[in-house]
């Protein structure tokens, strides 16, 4: 539009031209009043200066059109080359050995010395939060000052770093730093170090530390004695084109995710199928879940919110930790992840990039890294509360973010280097993706400024370790898949609750009938059944073939059979036959609790029993004092085994690591596939009248069945407890993690209703019973 006003305003010089040579109409009789000859030559020599002025105008217009073209096409080819020289980026020339050491001898703190630091960026007076963080007992925090914060900035306890004072320390990274941005922390990350930091707890000013100790759920310590020695789960590699998980459906949020997880990912709602495990000790970056306001991105934080409401989203505290094996990865943020030495490397946050993507591009960069030097991420329940200020979130930062992170995760998993030291590796990698485009040559300046800085600060780079990205993956087995179930924890979002909460249960609870929908289960019931037997029926037949129950009394109203649990075994092959078609049958006494949703992984054409829980399964001598019952067992068996037919009997023997000895077992809990329900048969059918007892015959028929070693080891993490609890205690041992838990004391119905209430933290479903 301002085109065709600018035309309509202003004649061309053509119509202008055109307007000048046309003579007045009052004019045309003159000049017609007069014949005139019109002779070609006389018209010519009348004219000549006419036509020779329009040639020269004509010649001088075409001279000026070809000048012109020809000097653009030379400026857009000299404009050309120099973009081209302009794209040449310039690979740093380091001589790693000749780099000066920096001592501090500026600052106050020129002496000081800790190992444990916590970083914040300060834009405003101290915050209660950042207040709260002073108090860590152990912990020194180093507030790292821009040309936003308040000159009057004091905080008793935190060491605090103007840009006056960050310009003195004669850190190479400081010329490159913007002055009104957090990544000024990189001074902070170098002196921490400088001070002998072996910690960093990269925090914020607006979280508070869940209990006041960062120790709750991180682990501070990975050696020593104030390290945890346990197993860690971890998310498993048998998918390999599964690059980047949303580690908060691990935690309880299916709907919520975190900033830096590609838009693309943000569908995948379904919790794993199963996990594996790994030993800690090489967690050196650890990334903190927090309540509150998690680390959404803006289109979370603009798109879930119907009015200026503050967030307050919870995640589950007690859900394991949880590890990232190699070729995938996790975001990290900048407010709430502790660094230990050995990754102190990957602190570095980028500055060629907006703010709100500069530790996203950090976490992913350095995780690629972390795999040559053999370390993994972890993730941890929340370890802060951080509130919500109810600002706007600047999406116009995060767009390159949402655009290149999915190019970026698949960048950096193929990504392979032949450096031979960390440090060159990395310099490769910031290299390569300033020529992908990830970041720009400003990075790759910044890169070698920072690496030389933490090597004049006294920084040792670790040590390389062999990638097994390349290697063929190891095949998960059945007894290396753990599995956790997480919670599904009601968000609210856009004023309405959360929906699908309902059909996820529901997949669960038939992918759970799916699985044991032709398995019977066979239960013993000790207590009186007139109180509890429709309610074992309740919770157990949603999932089983069917539930058989037996007791001491039988009960036709109830379809409870009579037995006795003495020689219960013997009752068994008529239920073998009456369910002919079954997949297997699972046998379970009333005071230990099954949660059968931690049996699916579980080899159901092999043998389960408690063979690995050493309080269930036991040798006990048959010589000595109050060995006369044990003494009389053991020669029953004795005599059935010699009867035995050799394939029996030469398992048994082998399978008997002291035949002097009895093998008792609880038996509270076992299972019997198809495949092995005539061997059963025909043991117990050698047993005949002989009154060898339940905890001996039992035992003595796996042995007889098959090798120790080919039983599935599912039930070997189960809570076995000698001491009966009454059922209001049952809570303390209780947990939702393990195949099953013993002793369980379930007498009437409140019992029943406290115990499905507890189960509930594994199938949630079962609140609806109750």
């Amino acid at each position: 539009m301002l085109v065709q006003e600018r035309l309509s305003s202003k004649p061309s010089k053509a119509h202008q031209r055109v307007q000048s040579t046309e003579p007045p109409s009052h004019f045309l009789q003159d000049r017609f009043s007069e014949s005139k000859s019109l002779d070609f030559s006389t018209w010519v020599s009348e004219n000549l200066y006419k036509i020779v002025s329009v040639l020269l105008l004509i010649v001088t217009v075409a001279a000026l059109f070809f000048l012109r073209n020809v000097g653009d096409t030379a400026g857009f080819l000299c404009l050309e080359n120099r973009s081209v020289v302009d794209k040449t980026i310039h690979f740093p020339k380091i001589d790693w050995n000749s780099i000066p050491s920096i001592v501090d001898k500026t600052s106050p703190y020129s002496s000081f010395r800790s190992e444990k630091w916590i970083i914040v960026s300060v834009s405003t007076q101290p915050t209660d939060s950042l207040q709260n963080l002073v108090k860590l007992k152990g912990w020194q925090v180093l507030a790292i000052g821009n040309s936003k914060t308040p000159s009057d900035w004091n905080l008793k306890g935190a060491i605090f770093l103007s840009l006056d004072q960050q310009a003195s320390l004669g850190f190479r990274i400081v010329d490159q730093l913007p002055y009104d941005s957090y990544v000024r922390k990189n001074v902070g990350y170098l002196f921490a170090i400088q001070h002998g930091a072996k910690k960093i707890y990269d925090a914020d000013d607006r979280g508070d530390v869940i209990d006041a100790d960062l120790g709750k759920h991180f682990d501070v310590e990975l050696i020593g004695e104030g390290a945890r020695q346990q197993t860690i789960l971890q998310y498993s590699h048998e998918n390999p084109n599964r690059t980047v998980v949303n580690p908060y459906i691990h935690f309880g949020q299916r709907s919520v995710w975190p900033r830096g997880l590609p838009l693309e990912n943000v569908g995948e709602l379904g919790h794993e199928e199963f996990y594996t495990e790994l030993y800690g000790g090489k967690q050196f970056i650890q990334q903190g879940i927090s309540n509150g306001l998690p680390d959404v991105d803006s289109i979370f934080y603009l798109t879930r919110k119907s009015g200026l409401e503050a967030f307050d989203i919870r995640f589950d505290e007690n859900a394991p930790k949880v590890a990232l094996p190699q070729g995938m990865m996790v975001p990290l943020n900048s407010f709430n992840t502790m660094f230990h030495s050995s990754a102190f490397w990957s602190l570095m946050l980028p500055v060629s990039v907006s703010s709100m993507a500069s530790d996203v591009l950090r976490g992913f960069w350095g995780q690629r890294l972390l795999w040559e030097i053999g370390g993994f991420v972890v993730v941890y329940p929340p370890t802060v509360h951080r509130y919500d200020r109810i600002e706007a979130y600047p999406f116009s930062e995060e767009k390159d973010l949402h655009v290149n992170v999915g190019r970026l995760i698949k960048f950096l998993v193929q990504w392979r280097s032949g450096k031979h030291r960390l440090f060159e590796k990395i310099m490769e990698l910031s290299y390569v993706m300033a020529e992908e485009g990830f970041w720009t040559e400003q990075d790759v300046k910044f890169t070698a400024a920072w690496l030389q800085d933490l090597l004049a600060v006294g920084y040792q780079q670790p040590r390389l370790m062999s990638l097994e990205l390349d290697r063929p993956r190891a095949t998960i087995g059945h007894g290396d898949r753990k599995d956790f179930i997480p919670q599904k924890i009601p968000s609210v979002h856009l004023g309405v609750e959360e929906v699908g909460t309902v059909n996820f249960e529901m997949g669960n609870l038939i992918k759970l009938r799916k699985n044991f929908g032709n398995v019977v289960l066979i239960m013993f019931c000790t207590r009186p059944v007139e109180r509890t037997a429709l309610e074992w029926r309740l919770l157990y037949g949603r999932i089983f073939k069917t539930v058989v129950i037996l007791s001491e009394h039988s009960n036709s109203d109830l379809a409870v059979e009579r037995g006795k649990l003495e020689q219960v075994y013997k009752f068994l092959p008529k239920i073998f036959d009456r369910f002919a078609s079954a997949e297997g049958f699972v046998f379970l006494q009333d005071d230990t609790v099954l949660n059968y949703w931690n049996l699916l992984q579980a080899d159901k054409t092999k043998l389960w029993i408690t063979d690995k829980v050493p309080s269930s399964w036991t040798i006990v001598p048959t010589t000595g004092e109050n060995s006369g019952w044990f003494s009389k067992q053991a020669d029953m068996v004795k005599t059935v085994v010699d009867t035995m037919p050799v394939h029996f009997q030469v398992c048994y023997k082998e399978s008997s690591t002291d035949l002097q000895g009895l093998t008792l077992c609880s038996s509270e809990v076992f299972y019997i596939p198809r495949r092995f329900v005539g061997d059963f048969i025909d043991l117990v059918g050698l047993v005949g009248n002989i009154k060898i007892h339940h905890k001996v015959a039992i035992p003595m028929f796996f042995k007889a069945m098959d090798s120790p070693s080919n039983f599935d080891s599912v039930l070997g993490k189960m809570i076995y407890k000698t001491e009966m609890l009454p059922a209001s205690n049952f809570s303390s041992i209780y947990s939702a993690r393990v195949p099953a838990v013993h002793p369980c004391n379930v007498s009437d119905e409140p019992d029943f209703i406290r115990l499905v209430r507890i189960m509930s933290a594994g199938d949630p479903l079962l609140m609806e019973l109750v």
